[in-house]
C-alpha cells in the first residue's frame, strides 16, 4: 500500500508533503541532516494556489498574523539617494520569513522526524527502498522522496551527479543577518554597480534584517560546504566597495556564523522519479532564488505529489507521473527569471539608468497590477485532496 515513506529534507516542501500523506493514512518519516529544524532564511512568498494550500492546511490565519509585511524594494545611488521605488505588495498574498514558515508547518505535522541525520545508501527493488544512513539502523520504506534541496543527496544517490541537472545562472549570490538600522523599514534597498548589487532587507514585523549580494561572474571553482572560501569569494567580489553601506552590509556578513553562500542555479530535470524514489521542491526544480516562486512551488508542488500518492496507494508509477504532468507547467514557467535577474543586477550603468526610468513611470506600475490580475484569472483551482480513500489519522510514534 506504499504506506510507509521516508522524507529527507524539513523544510517547505517536505514538511508539507508529511503533513498531507499523515493526514490520510500514511506513515512518514523525515530525516534532516541539520541537528534542529532551520530557523534562519529570506523573506518568501506565499500567493496564488500556495495560498489555498495552506487555508486547506488550517494555518493562514498563523501566517497572515506571521506576515514579514514588507511593502516593496527601492533603489539608491552611493549617495543613498532614492532613484527608484517599486511597490511588491499582491493583493490576497503573504511574505513570511522561511523559518516563521517552517515553524508553523512543524507545529502542524505530526509524523516520526530523524534530525541530525542523512540518508547515505538507497537500494531498490520491486517492493521498497533499503536505506541506510549516516547514524539511523537500516530501514525499509515503500517510497522515498527528495526534499533536501538544490544540492540534493537523494538525487545524487537516485538519478546521478547534479553537475546532469544543475543550469549556472551567471551569477553568485549570498545573504545574512544585517544591522536594521542599515535599511528602510518595509523596504528591501537595493544599490547597484555593474553586475553587481547589495541589498538590506527590512521587515516590519522583524527586528532583524537580512543582507542581500548578488554578482555577475563567470564559473568558480570553491568547495560548496567551506564557508571560510565562500567568504572570501563575496569579500573579494565587494571588498573594494567604500560606498553606501556596503562596507558596514560587508562586515556584518562576513561575521555571520548563518553566512549562506551559493551559485544562482536552476534544477532541469526530464522527470522527477526513478522507480520508487520520487523528488520535490528544490531538488526537483529549483528555479532560483531570482525567480521569487521557492516557496509557491514548493507548497503546490508537495500537494500534487501527495495527492498522487493518495489517490494512486498501491501504483506509485502512476502517482509519480501524474503529480509530474500537474506540476510541471507551473515550474517552466516560474523558471523563466530573466527580467528579474535584469531588475536586480543590470549589467550596466546605462542598463541601471533604464530600470530605473521604467520603474518610476505609471505607466508600468499599471500594467504590472493588471498582469497580476490577468495570471489570477488564468490560475486553474487547486483539485481536491482524495480523501475518498484515506484511512483515519492515527499519528505515527517511533
Amino acid at each position: 500500500m506504499n504506506e510507509r515513506i521516508l522524507i529527507s529534507g524539513a523544510s517547505i516542501a517536505g514538511l508539507t508533503l508529511a503533513h498531507w500523506l499523515a493526514r490520510h493514512g500514511f506513515q512518514p518519516t523525515v530525516v534532516e541532516r541539520a541537528p534542529a529544524p532551520r530557523t534562519g532564511g529570506n523573506g518568501v512568498d506565499v500567493r496564488d494556489l500556495a495560498v489555498d494550500v495552506v487555508d486547506r492546511m488550517g494555518i493562514w490565519p498563523a501566517v497572515q498574523a506571521a506576515a514579514a509585511d514588507v511593502h516593496g524594494m527601492k533603489f539608491v545611488d552611493a549617495r543613498d539617494r532614492v532613484t527608484a521605488r517599486v511597490d511588491t505588495r499582491t493583493a490576497g498574498a503573504i511574505e513570511i520569513m522561511r523559518g516563521d514558515l517552517v515553524a508553523l508547518l512543524l507545529e502542524n505535522t505530526d509524523v516520526e522526524y530523524l534530525f541530525g541525520d542523512s540518508v547515505r545508501g538507497l537500494e531498490q527493488d520491486e517492493n521498497g527502498v533499503s536505506v541506510t544512513f549516516e547514524n539511523a539502523a537500516p530501514r525499509r520504506f515503500e517510497l522515498v522522496v527528495g526534499a533536501d534541496g538544490l544540492h540534493s543527496n537523494v538525487r545524487s544517490l537516485a538519478f546521478g551527479p547534479e553537475e546532469r541537472f544543475l543550469r549556472f545562472k551567471d551569477h553568485y549570490f549570498a545573504f545574512a543577518d544585517a544591522d536594521s538600522a542599515l535599511g528602510e523599514n518595509r523596504r528591501v534597498t537595493m544599490h547597484n554597480t555593474p553586475g553587481r548589487m547589495t541589498g538590506v532587507y527590512r521587515s516590519g514585523n522583524h527586528a532583524q534584517a537580512k543582507a542581500y549580494f548578488m554578482f555577475r561572474s563567470a564559473p568558480l571553482a570553491y568547495d560548496r560546504r567551506d564557508t571560510a572560501q565562500h567568504k572570501r569569494l563575496l569579500r573579494d567580489a565587494f571588498g573594494g566597495d567604500t560606498f553606501w553601506r556596503v562596507p558596514e552590509l560587508l562586515a556584518g556578513a562576513l561575521d555571520d556564523p548563518e553566512f549562506y553562500f551559493d551559485a544562482l542555479s536552476q534544477v532541469h530535470m526530464p522527470t522527477w522519479s526513478t522507480g520508487r524514489v520520487a523528488l520535490v521542491g528544490d531538488a526537483a526544480w529549483c528555479a532560483s532564488p531570482a525567480s521569487g516562486a521557492g516557496a509557491e512551488l514548493a507548497l503546490v508542488g508537495a500537494y500534487h505529489l501527495a495527492r498522487e500518492i493518495v489517490a494512486h496507494r498501491e501504483d506509485h508509477a502512476t502517482a509519480f507521473a501524474r503529480y509530474h504532468a500537474a506540476h510541471n507547467p507551473l515550474v517552466r514557467k516560474k523558471q523563466q527569471i530573466g527580467p528579474n535577474v535584469r531588475l536586480m543586477v543590470p549589467k550596466t550603468a546605462g542598463g541601471r539608468r533604464v530600470r530605473d526610468t521604467l520603474a518610476r513611470l505609471p505607466l508600468m506600475r499599471a500594467m504590472a497590477a493588471a498582469e497580476q490580475l490577468a495570471q489570477s484569472a488564468r490560475r486553474r483551482a487547486l483539485p481536491d485532496m482524495d480523501a475518498g480513500s484515506a484511512a483515519p489519522h492515527i499519528p505515527h510514534t517511533r
